[in-house]
C-alpha cells in the first residue's frame, strides 16, 4: 500500500512511516434514539404467508424476551407494535366521548331518558355472539376488532331506534301492551334482513388478513345480537315503562 509523501512529492511505502497494522471492525453509522445508541432488528411477513405481523410478534416475543441481556441493554418494540398501541391508547382517551356524544343524541331523539337507556342496554349483548366468533375462527384480537366493535354498537343503536320509534307510534292507537307486541311483530322482518345482508357482505372479508378480526366481530356480534334485541328491547322497554301498561283481566 502506498501513501503520498508531501516532503518527497511521492508515493511511498507504507511500511516506511508504521511499524504495523491489524484490522478492526468498526460501526459505519452509529444510530440513536433518544440519545441513546440502538441496533434495529426489522422484518415484513411474507405476502403469501396469510399472517400479519401481530401473528409473527405473538409466536417471537415470548421467545426474544425471555433472552438474558447485558447490564444496560434493553428491547424495544417498534414497527407495527408501537403503531397499534399508540393508535389504542388514542382510540381508548376518545371513545368514551364519542359514546357520551351518541347517548346524548338518543335521548334528544325521543326527549326520554328511559328510551335511551333501554337502547343502550342492548350494546353489550353483541359480546354474546362476538365471544364465541373468536374461540370459533382462532382469529386473534386486535386493532380492526375495535373498530369493529364500534361500528357494531351503531348497527346495534341503529335497529333499537328503529323499534322503539315503532313502539313509540304504535301506542297512539292502541294500548302499550299491543302496541310493543306489534311493533316487534312489525320490525321482525325488515331488522332481520338488515342483519342478513350485513352479514353475507363482510362475509368476503373473512379472508382478508388485515379485516378478518373486524368481520368475525360484526359478523357474529351482529347475528346474535340483532335476535336478542328483539326479544330483550321489548321486555326491557315493558319494564320501564310498566306504570303506562294496561292491565288485563
Amino acid at each position: 500500500m502506498l501513501v503520498w509523501s508531501q516532503s518527497r512529492q511521492q508515493y511511498i511505502p507504507l511500511s516506511n512511516v508504521i511499524n504495523g497494522f491489524a484490522l478492526e471492525w468498526e460501526d459505519p453509522l452509529i444510530l440513536r434514539r433518544d440519545r441513546t445508541r440502538v441496533l434495529t432488528v426489522q422484518t415484513d411477513p411474507s405476502p403469501l404467508s396469510g399472517q400479519t405481523s401481530g401473528d409473527i410478534l405473538a409466536r417471537v416475543k415470548p421467545r426474544i424476551d425471555a433472552l438474558p441481556l447485558p447490564h444496560g441493554y434493553r428491547i424495544e418494540w417498534g414497527g407495527d407494535a408501537e403503531n397499534s398501541s399508540e393508535a389504542q391508547q388514542g382510540l381508548f382517551t376518545t371513545l368514551p366521548l364519542g359514546y357520551l356524544v351518541m347517548f346524548i343524541i338518543t335521548v334528544l331523539m325521543f326527549s326520554s331518558l328511559k328510551n335511551a337507556v333501554a337502547i343502550w342496554l342492548t350494546v353489550p349483548l353483541a359480546l354474546i355472539g362476538v365471544t364465541p366468533g373468536f374461540l370459533l375462527t382462532g382469529i386473534p384480537f386486535g386493532f380492526m376488532a375495535l373498530i369493529g366493535l364500534l361500528s357494531l354498537s351503531g348497527m346495534l343503536i341503529r335497529n333499537g331506534i328503529v323499534l322503539v320509534e315503532e313502539i313509540e307510534q304504535q301506542k297512539q292507537e292502541k294500548d302499550q301492551r299491543q302496541a310493543i307486541i306489534d311493533a316487534a311483530t312489525s320490525r321482525l322482518r325488515p331488522i332481520l334482513l338488515t342483519a342478513f345482508t350485513t352479514v353475507l357482505g363482510l362475509a368476503p372479508l373473512l379472508r382478508d388478513v388485515f379485516f378478518q378480526s373486524m368481520a368475525v366481530v360484526i359478523m357474529f356480534g351482529l347475528a346474535f345480537a340483532t335476535v336478542l334485541t328483539l326479544l330483550v328491547l321489548p321486555v326491557i322497554y315493558a319494564c320501564f315503562h310498566h306504570k303506562d301498561m294496561t292491565p288485563q283481566r
